[in-house]
């Protein structure tokens, strides 16, 4: 097919019908000069062959670059004179689905140009003028659409991390707002909640716990020498003895000026005394520093258990708090057991009403 003067394609005239009068040659050079113009303008590919003989009538500029050959040199020509064999096969193949197709088809390639490899989208569709039959594919350039789809979803991602970080901060905040900051632990009114649902899960599931309260002993000198920092300095370890000695599901807080309370979940009162004698021991052997000056501490313990010593919640916590005054009459440094009721010793069995141990 002819190229007009300017380089773009003369389209033969279209044959007239009732409804569609012919197009003059200069109004299909308008039409071919829009169009080239409007690909050129979003960087698109245009060509255009004959389906009889596979050869190219019209090539935009942005075709013919990524062709790497000037316009003149591919019209008239085919693809097996341009391309490799193989690459000629493939295209060869879609062209021949889109004809079968019969209407706009669009595939999917990927071709090196300029030794870098891009994805295309070709939309061919066949036009029919006159007795000619046309092969008109547009190529687009997927790279640039793919790209902003990477960064939109890079920018989703950061922004889904940026809440999160943002979500654990604020749990973080309110985390800490809940703890003493001199001991880390938790404050007493999170250890009541957490009593309770302790208290209405094991009576649903009929299992123990037991709940301690520590108290640390009167003051030494060196405490005393020392003033608030050095009183600071011990319930600081009297935190990281509490956290390093029990469990993810148990709870631990600072319950008051010297008092501390442990909710021991799932645990009987045998064994909450066991581990409360150990820590007795490690508090009596802990020495804490504070400007050169050692501060060693003991503490008293007074351990009750649901459902032996108490099956409510204020009796629970005044049953640990007899335990606790039980082992200061004793001199303090003691482990203490709350009393168990006649009638609960009488259903569980033969049980100590009070257990302490000597220094």
């Amino acid at each position: 097919m002819p190229l007009s003067p300017e380089g773009f394609l003369a389209l033969p005239e279209v044959t007239a019908t009732a409804n569609a009068p012919p197009l003059s040659a200069p109004l299909q050079g308008a039409l071919t000069f829009v169009l080239d113009a409007m690909l050129q303008r979003s960087g698109d590919l245009l060509s255009v062959k004959d389906v009889a003989s596979g050869r190219y009538l019209h090539v935009n500029r942005a075709m013919a670059d990524a062709m790497r050959a000037a316009p003149e040199r591919i019209v008239g020509r085919s693809d097996i004179d341009l391309l490799d064999a193989g690459l000629a096969g493939v295209l060869r193949a879609a062209e021949q689905a889109a004809l079968a197709h019969g209407r706009p088809l669009s595939t999917e390639h990927r071709l090196e140009i300029a030794a870098k490899p891009r994805t295309y989208t070709a939309l061919r569709t066949v036009v029919e003028i006159g007795s000619q039959r046309l092969l008109c594919a547009v190529w687009t350039d997927q790279g640039p659409e793919r790209q902003r789809e990477s960064q939109l979803q890079h920018a989703l991602a950061q922004l889904e991390q940026q809440q999160r970080a943002n979500e654990l901060l604020r749990q973080d905040l309110a985390d800490q707002a809940m703890r003493d900051p001199a001991s880390g632990l938790y404050r007493r009114a999170r250890f009541e909640d957490q009593l309770r649902r302790e208290l209405d899960l094991s009576t649903r599931e009929h299992r123990e716990f037991a709940i301690v309260f520590i108290e640390l002993d009167a003051p030494g000198a060196a405490e005393i020498q020392t003033g608030e920092a050095g009183s600071q300095r011990v319930f600081e370890a009297v935190g990281r003895l509490l956290r390093g000695g029990t469990r993810a599901m148990d709870a631990s807080c600072r319950f008051g000026e010297r008092r501390f309370a442990v909710l021991l979940s799932g645990v009987g009162l045998a064994t909450a005394h066991a581990r409360m004698e150990s820590l007795r021991r490690k508090c009596a052997s802990q020495i804490v520093v504070h400007e050169g000056i050692e501060l060693g501490f003991t503490v008293s313990v007074g351990v009750a258990s649901y459902p032996h010593t108490a099956q409510a919640h204020e009796q629970l916590v005044d049953a640990g708090s007899a335990a606790l005054a039980e082992a200061q009459r004793r001199g303090g440094n003691h482990v203490s057991l709350a009393t168990i009721p006649f009638e609960s010793a009488f259903e569980s069995g033969p049980q100590f009403a009070v257990a302490s141990k000597p220094r």
